[in-house]
């Protein structure tokens, strides 16, 4: 079982930065707002349809809604901001350093949350953090060396006569 969770985890990666690079396609067409407001209307109605389909309703119980803390409502607003940070950065630099460095925020992020939440953040993810930015700062010191600096709209791909170009 642990493989299949491995998997899906890997998935949601690779759907994470596919989608990036799609919707900064389309935040550079029309705009990044616009971009964005289309992005969560979608999203919106998918989720919709996921729900519909699994038989479950958008309504809940007032006494569940009553149990539910009013702040943890605020992930959509957090998702926009999410997807407006994305839509603006993600044509100026690579796929890769994009990635690498959301998920530099998303791992000091999470050991600050562990630590405040938690009391605890153990000497291996503070080493393991460390690395991380020692492995980005000589890549990017490579990159520097070797004239081939992360070159801006290398995460363009457009669709064109039925072809990635």
């Amino acid at each position: 079982m642990l493989f299949v969770y491995i998997l899906i985890s890997i998935l949601a990666g690779v759907s994470v930065v596919v989608s990036r690079i799609i919707n900064s396609n389309l935040a550079e067409k029309i705009g990044i707002l616009q971009g964005t407001f289309f992005n969560f209307i979608l999203g919106l109605i998918c989720s919709y349809v996921f729900l519909f389909l699994s038989g479950s309703s958008v309504a809940l119980p007032m006494s569940k809604m009553e149990s539910v803390p009013l702040w943890v409502f605020s992930g959509g607003a957090a998702g926009v901001l999410t997807i407006v940070l994305s839509n603006y950065i993600t044509p100026k630099i690579s796929a890769f350093y994009l990635t690498l460095l959301v998920f530099i925020g998303q791992l000091f992020t999470g050991m600050a949350i562990d630590y405040f939440t938690l009391g605890e953040i153990s000497s291996g993810k503070i080493i393991g953090g460390i690395l991380v930015l020692v492995g980005l700062g000589y890549n990017l010191l490579v990159d520097k060396n070797s004239d081939s600096e992360p070159a801006a709209n290398q995460n363009k791909f457009f669709v064109e006569s039925n072809k990635i170009v």
